[in-house]
């Protein structure tokens, strides 16, 4: 009787997604620090790294929030306008009053939660698809914000507006809040039901449904949370500015940027899988990328080239690396196993 002897392969530790996105971040730094330096300016000053800081917080909020509903299965195209109606909602509550601060906070994420609430309810329950709710929710919030702002309003005491301006070392106190929100979300996704019971319902709502869950709440509770996400994002802007702006959440463009960071963070559109700790490194690679064409003076029309590219090439990547976990049809493990049955019913 003959023996057979089969040399194993060596096991590889997989390479997830969010480690694909902290190499990238990596190498953007590298890239960063010897660009800027070919301008004559120091990457890692702690001047240009409160710039960078700043800039991953307001599109930061908006992006944990859109990771929430993604992994639902759903999408959020109503954030910008839920920002500059924030912004609009507080200032003009607050007036200057340093009094007021605590109720137009309050006011501003309870019309943010309410407008989360009816997109979340449109999507479970009327079965709309979250690109067509929140596209008409847009227009509906844009209409409202055109016809009755005709421009800046409000105004925010200095008080509420040292939150934009306080640095802790080089850290801006806005991007601390923002990471202990990510902090939060992830705990809720992790350790908590309904998180799992998103992951599920995102993955495959059929599934989830026949296994017995209840799959409209967890994505009721990813729209509301992504709204007050977007309503923290607008607070934010209302304390650099001062007033608050009917303009300034679509001027931003976070509904695509959102969308972007999360993708090129490594978290899958059609939903169920990808995480915020990604969608941080997306953040930071875009806030990199824009840092240094900034410091390079490059035109607006080639910082879109760059990002389109970087976008497209994140997606590429991602999918290469599905397609080569996909089992083969007639690969060479099936066609082994066959020859090892063969001989040794032979033998």
């Amino acid at each position: 009787m003959s023996t057979l002897t089969h040399r194993s392969r060596p096991t590889r530790a997989p390479i997830t997604s969010t480690t694909i996105v902290l190499i990238v971040l990596a190498l953007a730094l590298v890239a960063g620090a010897i660009l800027t330096a070919t301008a004559g300016r120091n990457f890692f000053s702690p001047g240009n790294i409160s710039a960078i800081l700043t800039g991953t917080s307001i599109l930061g909020f908006v992006a944990i929030g859109q990771t929430l509903v993604i992994l639902g299965g759903s999408l959020d195209l109503s954030v910008p306008y839920v920002v500059s109606l924030s912004s609009l909602v507080a200032g003009v509550t607050m007036a200057g009053q340093t009094g007021n601060i605590a109720l137009a906070v309050v006011l501003a994420l309870g019309v943010s939660a309410l407008i989360g609430l009816v997109n979340g309810l449109v999507v479970s329950v009327l079965h709309v698809h979250g690109f067509i709710a929140t596209l008409g929710m847009g227009l509906i919030l844009a209409g409202y914000l055109g016809s009755n702002y005709k421009g800046s309003a409000g105004s925010a005491p200095r008080d509420f507006r040292l939150i934009g301006a306080t640095n802790i070392g080089p850290v801006p106190v806005s991007t601390l809040i923002m990471l202990g929100c990510a902090v939060l979300v992830i705990l809720l996704l992790r350790r908590t039901r309904v998180g799992h019971h998103l992951y599920a319902v995102g993955g495959n709502p059929q599934v989830a449904r026949l296994s017995g869950l209840r799959t409209a709440p967890p994505v009721i509770l990813a729209h509301v949370l992504c709204s007050m996400l977007a309503g923290m994002a607008g607070l934010l802007l209302l304390a650099r500015l001062s007033v608050g702006s009917p303009t300034i959440g679509s001027q931003g463009g976070y509904d695509l940027m959102s969308i972007a960071a999360v993708v090129l963070g490594g978290t899958v559109l059609a939903g169920g899988k990808g995480n915020v700790l990604g969608t941080l490194g997306g953040v930071a690679i875009f806030a990199v990328m824009d840092n240094v064409m900034g410091v390079l003076e490059v035109n607006s029309f080639l910082r879109d080239v760059v990002r389109g590219l970087v976008i497209v090439l994140a997606v590429a990547v991602y999918a290469r690396r599905n397609m080569d976990r996909r089992p083969a049809r007639f690969g060479t493990d099936r066609t082994g196993a066959a020859d090892r049955r063969v001989t040794e019913e032979v033998a």
